[in-house]
Formats: C-alpha cells, sequence, structure tokens
C-alpha cells in the first residue's frame, strides 16, 4: 500500500495554505492525502477564540470544522486526489512525529494557531522538521513561489552524509513539475590558518573552490543520468550557505535541503543552514533527512 502525504492542519491560513500546495502535490506524484488535525483543547485557549465560553464550540465541533473545511480547500484545487481524515485528541507535535513514520512526507503551514503565532516559524513544523523521519515540507513564502510560477527548484547542496536523499528528492520533485533544478554548493575560504590552507599563500580558495565543484558533481552525477529529463543548472558560490539559498528563494517554487539523523541522538537534528531557511526563505522548504548512525 503507497504511502500517503501527510498535512497537519488546524483551521489557521498557514495550514489552509498547506492544504492547498499539498493537494496539488500529490496531484503531481499520484499521492493519497491524509489531514490529520491533532489538539489538546487548551492549546485553543487564545485569540482566536476569544468567545463566551458558553458559546465556544464543543472539542469534537471544532475538529470536525477545522477538517471539513480543510477538505473542501483540497477538493477545490484537485478535486481528483483521494483524501482522508483524522482527529486526534492530541499534542500535534506528537501526532505528527507518529504519522510521519507512515507517510511519504509531512506537509506544514508556516505558523499554528494561538499565542505562538507571532514567531517566524511554529514550534510544530520546527519540531518537525528536527526530528521527522520523512521529508517535511513548510509551506510558506510568496504566492508565485507557492502556486509555481517560476519554473524553478532550488536544492542546497551539504555535506556528503546529509546530501543523497536530498538529492533524489530534488530531482523526483523537479522531474514531476517539468521544471529547471537549480543546485548550489556554497563555500568559503578559510579565516583561520591551517597546515592545509595556510594564510597568504592564494592556494585556499582555489582548493576549497575545486573541492566544492568535485563534491557536487558527485552528488548529481548518478540523480543525473536516473532523470535524463531534468534540466539542472549546478554552481558552486562563495559566501555564507544561509544567505546565498535564502536570496535565491525568491526565485523558486521550493527549496531542498537535506538533514542528518543519528540514531540515539534526542536534540534538535536540524542544521543552522536548515533553520535558516526554515524562518527566512521566500518559498516553500523541503527538508529531507538522511540517516545514519
Amino acid at each position: 500500500m503507497a504511502l500517503p502525504l501527510v498535512v497537519g492542519v488546524d483551521g489557521s491560513d498557514a495550514s489552509l495554505r498547506a492544504v492547498e500546495w499539498a493537494a496539488h502535490e500529490a496531484a503531481l506524484r499520484g499521492y493519497e492525502l491524509r489531514l490529520v488535525h491533532a489538539s489538546l483543547w487548551e492549546k485553543y485557549e487564545g485569540d482566536d477564540l476569544a468567545e463566551a465560553p458558553s458559546s465556544r464550540p464543543g472539542r469534537g465541533d471544532l475538529s470536525e470544522r477545522i477538517l471539513r473545511t480543510a477538505v473542501a480547500w483540497a477538493a477545490g484545487r484537485h478535486p481528483e486526489v483521494k483524501v482522508s481524515v483524522d482527529a486526534l485528541a492530541e499534542d500535534p507535535e506528537t501526532a505528527l512525529l507518529r504519522a510521519a513514520r507512515n507517510a511519504v512526507a509531512v506537509v506544514t503551514g508556516r505558523r499554528g494557531r494561538g499565542p505562538v503565532r507571532e514567531l517566524l516559524l511554529g514550534s510544530v513544523s520546527l519540531a518537525l522538521a528536527a526530528h521527522a523521519q520523512c521529508p517535511v515540507i513548510v509551506v510558506r513564502g510568496d504566492e508565485a513561489g507557492l502556486s509555481g510560477r517560476h519554473e524553478r527548484l532550488l536544492l542546497g547542496l551539504g555535506d556528503a552524509d546529509s546530501a543523497g536523499s536530498a538529492v533524489r528528492f530534488a530531482f523526483a520533485e523537479a522531474e514531476a513539475r517539468h521544471c529547471v533544478l537549480d543546485a548550489v554548493r556554497a563555500w568559503r575560504a578559510p579565516t583561520l590558518e591551517t597546515p592545509a590552507y595556510p594564510l597568504g599563500t592564494g592556494e585556499g580558495s582555489p582548493q576549497i573552490r575545486r573541492s566544492a565543484q568535485d563534491l557536487l558533481d558527485s552528488a548529481l552525477r548518478g540523480p543525473t543520468a536516473a532523470h535524463p529529463d531534468v534540466q539542472v543548472r549546478a554552481v558552486t558560490v562563495e559566501g555564507p550557505a544561509r544567505r546565498i539559498l535564502i536570496d535565491r528563494s525568491a526565485a523558486a517554487d521550493l527549496l531542498v535541503v537535506g538533514a542528518r539523523r543519528r540514531h540515539g541522538h534526542f536534540g534538535l537534528q536540524l542544521g543552522r543552514v536548515g533553520h535558516a531557511v526554515l524562518h527566512h526563505a521566500d518559498c516553500p522548504v523541503a527538508v529531507v533527512p538522511q540517516h545514519g548512525s
């Protein structure tokens, strides 16, 4: 049985945009859509439900209304996509992390409801990106990126131990979307002298640039052969990866980055680049885990 594309919904505008984006993704990739609403009642005690207690709907009624609205949004975009729903009486982070174990990917909005909605990125979305065992797509950015008008996908190539799954994901997305794949590897000249790169010799930067190009060529070689119809534009760029990817995301429909998952490690498993683009990119961001020991 094929795994579904899971979407976390909470009734916010951001989650409805995520549903709409996910419906399009499901249609492109032939996925079924699973809409998951998980909440503990106290999570909704905030400005969004500032009604008199007697007029507030029961928890079941609220969940039903949220899911019914989300199904309508999905059907309005792609009525051919099969949709299922789940209402779960538990913490959203816990529920969605469990759902991620049996999902092709999990999609969330940039922000949720309640008192933390002013944050750049909701805590649930950040936790999913840092811990989920499948790709996590956070739907954010301007209308051009959300609607796919750029016809470009941006891949930020990290180190070899975190790049493989992200590269394969990016190629599959570019092929499904019939768009150009821009693959970028950032590099920086050393600021401290080392035996390998002594300062003042002028030798450090060319060596690092060549190493970046070699890594990029090696990572793209196999997927390029497997997806011959994908037009790839590969480039190495000097500078901080976070700033380079954020700047280039303004002309992309999706930014893909990798994240290393280490067994037995319980802290946030999300690098500085992934953290930065999730907060600041101008298009949806896919964090693709690379599993390792």
